[in-house]
């Protein structure tokens, strides 16, 4: 076994560990202060649910409705007058959405043209360079009662349409041949 896969495995166990002796030496209620913290995670959780459940509905509109390709038809003109591979199209949309929905996206596109590929690089780097903007924003602030979100919202879309730019210009400029 090497050290990283010891290390690894053994540092939440000694964390928390440490964590519990370090309570119990400063005579703290360390149980009672575990089950609090679990029911406070329990009132987050559910406290999430709605706002989960209407980032889930919107992609699944967004996907199942057609919305998604008749978009992409509409600018694959464009994009191959750029040079951008119309199939990268759908990621840098669900990208800001949801993480999940683009880490499957990529993963269809790798499996699909290679992770070698013009587009197995560049939907490997959107994915990398881009975040998961609506979801942060729905469930983060939505979890602390954050109501007026429009400027992070703004200033999010942004980063996420510089990263989608960069990575389209970085991975043309170092991999295409």
């Amino acid at each position: 076994m090497s050290i990283v896969t010891t290390i690894s495995t053994w540092i939440i166990p000694c964390i928390i560990l440490m964590v519990l002796l370090i309570a119990t030496w400063k005579k703290l209620p360390t149980y009672e202060i575990f089950v609090e913290g679990g029911k406070e995670g329990v009132k987050m959780a559910f406290s999430l649910l709605p706002f989960l459940l209407g980032m889930i509905v919107s992609i699944a509109i967004l996907r199942g409705s057609g919305a998604m390709d008749a978009m992409i038809n509409l600018i694959s003109p464009l994009l191959a007058t750029l040079g951008i591979p119309a199939e990268i199209v759908p990621l840098s949309v669900i990208r800001p959405i949801s993480g999940t929905a683009a880490l499957g996206m990529t993963t269809e596109l790798i499996k699909t043209f290679g992770p070698d590929s013009f587009i197995g690089r560049l939907a490997s780097t959107m994915q990398g360079s881009t975040d998961t903007t609506l979801y942060i924003i729905t469930v983060y602030f939505g979890a602390v009662g954050i109501r007026k979100m429009g400027d992070a919202l703004k200033v999010g879309l942004i980063a996420d349409f510089i990263g989608i730019i960069a990575s389209i210009v970085i991975v043309t400029i170092v991999f295409a041949s």
